[in-house]
């Protein structure tokens, strides 16, 4: 195997694709990442057998081959080359040299064809997203996934196609977070559950312009198709929460509020609450106001601010980290806020669509 290419570019797959590679697995080939010289570009792919990604790098092929070399070593040095061209090449022996300048390098690989297959999607049943609207959807609902394993299913997102959207939620068993995209061509209702490990990594790599990302099911994996690069990854088995009916639209009191003025105001109360102590904070609506108030052994804090009401006054509690979670990620200035009771969860939309949802679930106040 022989090739030349960009320093830029290839750093830029490298860093793709180590997003797959395993730390901790018995195989030592999963430690690797895979180079295939082939046509007029360099192929890399990371496969820890749950992940797998593929990042194709233009390069001039001189001579076609493949070697699997230790990600962590391999991609140190990419890092630290200087700018330029890339050499790389692999002796019958599987030594892979790598030339850049005045720098060069000698490095022990494995047999390529040792390097676990990707899983084969087939695709001849896709759907289509702007890459920025995918990675906002993500970015608004991911925090809510489950990081317990005791229900599987809750650590990844439901991605479900129903009444011509995609549809994105996440469920922890403290809130339920909603997200949804209108799908530019008609496609049959379906639904996968995608693990939030796979999640959180195609989102550091999804661009905020306006590219398409290609998104194909099986019953077992799904491919994200990215142009240059592609992520596969294993579905969680088993049935989702029925969230439907968890979205109720009767309530008792509804307040329209500033989203920014309500996030600062928490933020603002919670300062008093320690790290992993679960201090509420208790929310008071009376009239056009809403007084926030915390109080823990370190002292008390109170906020007030204006709010737009509609129907019974309140008094409620919540963990305020679970509020200030989705407020971050709402674009949204003003949001309403609908609640049924003390002891009822509260549901966050914004004020003029029914895009986003978030239902949060309340404290019970002693006494």
């Amino acid at each position: 195997m022989r090739l030349t290419c960009s320093n830029v570019d290839l750093l830029n797959g490298v860093n793709i694709v180590s997003k797959a590679v395993s730390n901790r697995t018995t195989l030592p080939i999963l430690e690797c990442i895979l180079l295939e010289a082939e046509g007029n570009y360099l192929k890399l792919t990371g496969n820890d057998l749950e992940i797998g990604i593929e990042s194709k790098v233009i390069a001039n092929v001189e001579k076609t081959g493949s070697i699997a070399l230790e990600a962590k070593i391999f991609s140190e040095i990419v890092r630290k080359l200087p700018d330029g061209e890339v050499l790389i090449s692999v002796d019958s022996n599987n030594m892979t040299t790598i030339k850049c300048e005045n720098s060069e390098f000698k490095i022990s690989g494995q047999n390529g064809d040792n390097f676990p297959e990707l899983p084969k999607v087939e695709k001849d049943k896709h759907f289509v997203l702007k890459q920025a609207v995918l990675k906002d959807m993500i970015r608004q609902t991911i925090f809510s996934i489950a990081t317990e394993e005791t229900r599987p299913v809750l650590t990844g997102e439901l991605f479900q196609i129903r009444d011509n959207h995609l549809r994105l939620v996440s469920v922890d068993g403290y809130r339920v977070s909603y997200r949804q995209a209108p799908l530019s061509v008609e496609r049959e209702e379906q639904e996968v559950i995608v693990p939030g490990k796979t999640l959180g990594e195609i989102n550091k790599i999804l661009s905020s312009d306006e590219e398409d990302v290609y998104i194909y099911f099986t019953n077992k994996h799904i491919l994200f198709d990215l142009g240059d690069s592609m992520v596969v990854s294993r579905l969680l088995e088993g049935e989702f929460l029925k969230y439907e009916n968890s979205f109720f639209e009767d309530c008792e009191t509804m307040i329209q509020v500033n989203r920014r003025e309500l996030l600062m105001s928490i933020e603002r109360a919670a300062l008093i609450t320690r790290e992993g102590r679960k201090n509420p904070i208790k929310i008071d609506i009376t009239g056009d106001k809403m007084i926030i108030t915390s109080n823990t052994e370190l002292g008390t804090a109170r906020e007030e601010l204006p709010v737009d009401t509609e129907g019974k006054d309140l008094t409620i509690a919540f963990n305020p980290k679970y509020l200030i979670d989705a407020l971050r990620v709402i674009d949204d200035e003003e949001i309403k806020i609908q609640f049924i009771s003390s002891l009822n969860p509260c549901i966050i939309k914004p004020v003029d669509n029914e895009d986003y949802k978030y239902l949060i679930l309340p404290i019970r106040l002693n006494g």
